[in-house]
């Protein structure tokens, strides 16, 4: 089959939509509808259906989806590698995955630590949430899955290690003009009045339990697509959002952040795969955890 009705095919599931999909793949929506429907009479079964929003897949189109991600995930490794062999590169990738937040600034950071102190490795970067990247670890595309325990939780699972790397506060992160602005820390039951925007089930669930603690029902009016699209909403006044911690060094300019008094925490960790870990994942390991330590600690100590 061709690989690239595969990449047609995973990404409507992804953005729920032949128009969006067709508009991100540059082809025409008839065309995609074509392709789609080719595949269907290839495999035999019905992949999608139409619904008031959009499609989404069946019943067997997600589990078709699943493995067409993992195909596509090692055939793009496959043509990495061979790149990097030619180059003279080494032949195995560092295959990294992360939530948004921490592939936004803490990720990157560590990495280049280790990069700094043990030389060129090439690498990659997979943003996602929780338990997309468990999945991703799981069929053998990540080498190592920065992940939090924020609702729903974390999966045990045996074929998989996890590594506590550290606490995370969220905090408040609102527009540089905003009445708050520059505040100290501030009990989240006086934000009761203002409207939210998250970005996700698992965000907008903590925000739910923490205020459901502090005794109101907070108004999350304006449900954000992904990480950048809330932090839009916060810098144009739109809204107000709990934002990690660990994020503050990443945030644009035209936000601020303010601590909160009960804020909600969150752990991180690391998931790696018991079998055939990648050689440097225990060095990464040990940069994320310095990198996620508070400033005071990862000062170097007078002599």
């Amino acid at each position: 089959m061709d690989l690239t009705v595969w990449r047609s095919f995973v990404t409507v599931c992804r953005l729920g939509s032949l128009s969006a999909a067709a508009a991100e793949l540059h082809r025409t929506q008839s065309a995609l509808s074509r392709q789609i429907a080719g595949l269907e009479r290839a495999l035999g079964v019905p992949l999608v259906e139409r619904h008031a929003r959009g499609v989404r897949p069946t019943p067997a189109g997600e589990v078709f989806r699943r493995h067409a991600v993992a195909t596509l995930d090692e055939a793009d490794r496959a043509v990495r590698a061979a790149r990097n062999a030619l180059n003279g590169a080494p032949a195995r990738t560092l295959a990294v995955g992360a939530t948004p937040s921490l592939a936004a600034g803490i990720v990157p950071e560590a990495v280049k630590a280790l990069l700094e102190d043990g030389g060129p490795t090439p690498w990659s970067l997979t943003p996602g949430l929780s338990a997309h990247l468990h999945e991703r670890l799981l069929a053998g595309h990540l080498d190592v899955a920065v992940v939090t325990d924020a609702p729903p939780g974390l999966t045990v699972d045996p074929r998989i290690d996890r590594r506590h790397l550290g606490q995370d506060e969220l905090v408040v992160v609102l527009p540089t003009t905003h009445p708050r602005a520059g505040s100290g820390p501030l009990p989240l039951r006086s934000l009761a009045h203002e409207t939210w925007t998250e970005d996700n089930d698992g965000s907008a669930a903590l925000l739910h339990r923490h205020a459901a603690r502090a005794g109101f029902t907070p108004h999350i009016a304006l449900p954000a697509a992904d990480l950048p699209g809330k932090l839009a909403l916060v810098a144009t006044g739109h809204a107000i959002a709990l934002a990690p911690g660990s994020l503050t060094r990443a945030l644009r300019p035209d936000i601020t952040t303010v601590p909160l008094t009960d804020p909600p925490v969150r752990g991180i960790f690391a998931l790696t795969p018991r079998h055939d870990p990648h050689p440097l994942t225990g060095d990464l390991l040990d940069r994320l955890t310095v990198a996620l330590a508070p400033a005071d600690r990862r000062r170097p100590t007078p002599r």
